[in-house]
């Protein structure tokens, strides 16, 4: 394939009609195209985009504006009337043959109204029929997924230097470049004429539901798609702002943020800490020291006293006994009378008396205390009172210990909280990424609700297909040919399914090579990738360093990281054979001039056929220039003039001592 020519019109900065010849020469493939920044280069790239692809263009300057605000926005401030066209010229191989197509989209813009055209030349004529189909067409001539690994910028080698973002890209290229998906649409066909095969000859009406249930299912694979689509875009913005969030969280946590988050909760811990010490030594202070508590200091004078009183007591029971026995001896000597003899009677006598003299000692007690007999009962009582009040001051002097040493704690971590206006920042920060942590989870769920929706009714649909097929296909003669048709159809999809596998792991395989041999070409560092593998279930790359181990991207500099993007880039086109032209807008950001001298001199002349290179006046300078002038077809430069606000196209490219027009 080769683009021939581009003709923009009131476009973006290009004011009136500017034309670029994109012709190559044998031997030198490059045309060099320089502009400062803001000068259109991007523009260009978009207008190629736009021409071949219209809503579906992938252009860099549209973001996420609808298609019509982009046409609209995009025709030059000064064209008068509102118009605006892009016109691209090229050919590619049709059959065998050379074709030439010429592309004519214009839209003019009346208030509101915006209206678009688009016109189909092929070898010189117009053809209706595929200007009204242009949007299929030209999916088999160059189908957008492949163009977008052909004609690429900053932010799609930005894309592919993400390992994280790097896969789906990988993914996409390899089934569309490489002719994985080929197979997949075999497969799909195949599956096409199993259906076919189920509803031939059917009655009308049976034929409408399955055809309204078919078109159903239709709509639910887009839209399962998209939604799946979206789900996965919110999974990895939450993965990325949830790593922020991380990131965040560890710098406030070691400013001592936690704490400061938990002032108010450590105060009022300390405040109660400090209350219930207050109202514990009130206790001690007011209860315990105030009842009877302190007489535990006079243990031994109450022992003497407990034991005094129980003398006197006995004192007071010897001086009842010993009246109670001097009656006793009368009565009993009374009775004895004279029938005792006189010796013997003297004998009881003297007995009694030596017994009533050993009581009188006992109740020989001086009595000093002559406690009431309530007061025996409550100084007996008192080692008990005394034991529990000791227990209730040992547990109350435990508490205040405890809690004194809560106190300590709680003020040293307040010591610690750090002052508002050290953090303010981080929390201002945390919570602005909490936000949008809290925003993505939301969305999160509202995609994957919608999309669970949608698996449900795809199962549902597919459900009543079948009982459609089920009820049409009973009693029909040509069912047995049918189940054949069918039976075959499954052995040839699962003939194409291991084919499938076998076919990616060979291309796998192949473009593993052709990237690792691209970026050893452009590395400076030799042995620093020995070795890499893409993953074909995943497709995410893994690179292997001299010593065999997996070599994380992280360690890779940003320009080293860029380089392994191109690389995966030629690699892909290498793989894939295709003849098309490269397309590559400000290509050289972040590299060293080792790596841009690398790039210059041995993937630029060796990217494609054709290469258009989009270079700013610090990207290809002079020395890169010289080394560059062997390969180059055409040069150009954008011209920006600064009072209109427009851009026109000059021949020759330089800005130092070095001018080459070409």
């Amino acid at each position: 394939m080769l683009l021939h020519e581009i003709t923009l019109e009131n476009f973006g900065a290009y004011l009136g009609t500017q034309r670029l010849s994109l012709n190559p020469k044998p031997g030198k493939p490059i045309i060099l195209i320089g502009g400062l920044n803001g000068c259109g280069k991007t523009t260009l790239l978009d207008a190629i985009q736009l021409a071949l692809y219209g809503s579906r263009a992938r252009c860099s300057g549209r973001g996420s504006r609808p298609y019509e605000t982009f046409l609209r926005d995009s025709v030059n401030r000064q064209a008068m009337p509102k118009q605006a066209g892009v016109k691209l010229w090229f050919s590619t191989p049709v059959e065998g043959e050379q074709r030439h197509y010429r592309i004519e989209r214009n839209w003019s813009v009346k208030g509101k109204t915006l209206q678009e055209s688009l016109a189909v030349f092929v070898n010189g004529e117009h053809d209706k029929a595929v200007s009204n189909t242009w949007a299929d067409y030209v999916e088999d001539l160059l189908p957008l997924e492949v163009a977008s690994l052909f004609f690429f910028d900053g932010e799609k080698i930005e894309s592919l230097a993400d390992p994280e973002r790097a896969a789906p890209v990988i993914e996409s290229a390899v089934q569309s470049l490489l002719g994985v998906s080929t197979v997949e649409q075999l497969r799909t066909d195949l599956l096409a004429l199993q259906r076919r095969q189920k509803v031939s000859r059917e009655d009308k009406a049976a034929l409408e539901l399955i055809t309204t249930i078919e078109a159903q299912l239709e709509e639910n694979e887009v839209a399962r798609a998209d939604a799946h689509q979206r789900v996965a875009s919110a999974k990895a913005g939450l993965l990325h702002e949830k790593r922020e969030l991380k990131v965040v969280e560890a710098a406030f946590a070691k400013e001592g943020g936690d704490l400061f988050r938990r002032r108010a909760e450590l105060e009022a811990k300390r405040a109660h800490a400090k209350d219930r010490l207050e109202a514990v030594s009130a206790s001690l202070a007011n209860t315990v020291a105030a009842g009877p508590l302190p007489l535990v200091l006079l243990k031994d004078q109450l022992e003497t006293l407990r034991a005094q009183v129980v003398r006197e007591e006995d004192a007071v029971r010897a001086e009842q006994l010993l009246d109670a026995l001097h009656k006793r001896d009368e009565e009993l000597l009374s009775l004895l009378g004279n029938g005792v003899p006189n010796d013997r009677l003297e004998q009881i006598t003297q007995f009694l008396e030596e017994d009533r003299s050993r009581h009188a000692a006992d109740a020989d007690v001086p009595r000093v205390i002559q406690m009431s007999a309530t007061g025996i009962q409550q100084l007996n009582s008192l080692n008990q009172v005394l034991d529990g009040e000791s227990q209730r001051a040992k547990e109350l002097l435990a508490e205040t210990g405890e809690l004194r040493e809560q106190l300590d704690a709680l003020d040293r971590q307040l010591a610690g909280v750090p002052a508002e206006d050290a953090i303010a920042g981080l929390i201002a920060r945390q919570d602005k990424v909490r936000e949008r942590v809290e925003h993505l989870e939301r969305e999160l769920r509202t995609t994957e609700e919608a999309h669970g929706a949608l698996v449900r009714e795809h199962a549902q649909l597919r459900t009543a297909r079948e009982k459609a097929y089920a009820k049409r296909a009973k009693g029909l003669a040509e069912l047995e040919h049918r189940a054949r048709v069918v039976s075959y159809s499954d052995r040839a999809r699962n003939t194409l399914d291991k084919f499938g596998e076998l076919l990616l792991q060979r291309h796998i395989s192949r473009l593993e090579v052709a990237v690792l041999d691209s970026f050893n070409r452009l590395m400076r560092k030799n042995a620093l990738v020995k070795d890499l593998r893409i993953d074909t279930s995943k497709f995410t790359l893994t690179l292997i360093d001299a010593d065999g181990e997996d070599l994380n991207p992280t360690r890779l500099s940003a320009g080293e990281r860029q380089l392994l993007a191109v690389s995966l880039l030629w690699g892909l086109a290498r793989v894939a054979g295709n003849r098309l032209p490269s397309v590559i807008d400000t290509p050289l950001g972040r590299l060293d001039s080792r790596h841009r001298q690398n790039l210059v001199e041995r993937y630029f002349p060796q990217a494609s056929h054709q290469v258009l290179l989009l270079s700013t006046d610090e990207e290809i300078d002079d020395e890169l220039l010289k080394r560059l002038i062997p390969s180059i077809a055409q040069t150009y430069t954008l011209v920006h003039d600064d009072t209109t606000f427009t851009t026109t196209i000059e021949r020759g490219y330089g800005w130092g001592k070095t001018q080459y027009v070409a």
